[in-house]
């Protein structure tokens, strides 16, 4: 990622929470989302990498809700740092770190969870920063990923990203998110989840 792309998500962090899918500030919506990823993640106390983490609201609800063990990456430092402060009060609390998420420095093959929303479409090469993730992952780690394509044209089509993660791994599972309770309203982009559960043999 460039400089001035940092810099941008530096400044986006400021604001960055007011979006309802962002802040999970309504107990509706953080309910939906919870009831979503939850049952994803089998048993309690899991290791989750949570990769573009952005200020670290879905981390905080994986290890709040979860008792999982979540490290959130992200190359903005003002995200980061945000994070890191809502995070004070959390058990157990997440380790947040400015990287890359195209390349997390991450130890491989230790995550039973890899979870990314909103960022596998911009990463300059989708592909590669995939299999990165999924790296990471146990023989028996799942995969999540919350992606759309926006009305203004930018984003990962459904079909993009299935194709994708199908070149990678097995048991690809598509589920489309157009309820309104995840974003706070209506919405007409094309959003969804991929989940994987089991990798190429």
């Amino acid at each position: 990622m460039t400089e001035d792309a940092r810099s941008l998500w530096d400044v986006e962090a400021e604001t960055y929470d007011d979006a309802a899918d962002h802040g999970l500030r309504d107990p509706d919506i953080r309910r939906a989302w919870a009831d979503l990823l939850l049952p994803l993640i089998d048993g309690r106390g899991r290791r989750v990498a949570d990769l573009g983490c952005g200020t670290g609201t879905l981390s905080l609800l994986l290890a709040s809700e979860g008792g999982h063990f979540v490290n959130g990456v992200d190359f903005s430092v003002e995200m980061i740092r945000r994070a890191r402060e809502k995070s004070e009060q959390t058990s157990p609390r997440p380790v947040f770190t400015v990287a890359d998420a195209a390349d997390p420095p991450l130890k491989r093959g230790t995550f039973d969870v890899v979870l990314a929303r909103h960022v596998l479409w911009a990463m300059p090469n989708p592909s590669a920063a995939l299999r990165k993730w999924i790296e990471l992952l146990t023989p028996t780690g799942v995969l999540i990923l919350i992606e759309g394509r926006w009305h203004t044209g930018v984003g990962l089509t459904a079909d993009k990203c299935v194709q994708l993660v199908s070149e990678l791994r097995n048991d690809v599972e598509f589920r489309a998110l157009d309820d309104a309770f995840y974003w706070g309203g209506p919405t007409t982009d094309e959003r969804y989840l991929v989940i994987s559960r089991t990798r190429r043999a």
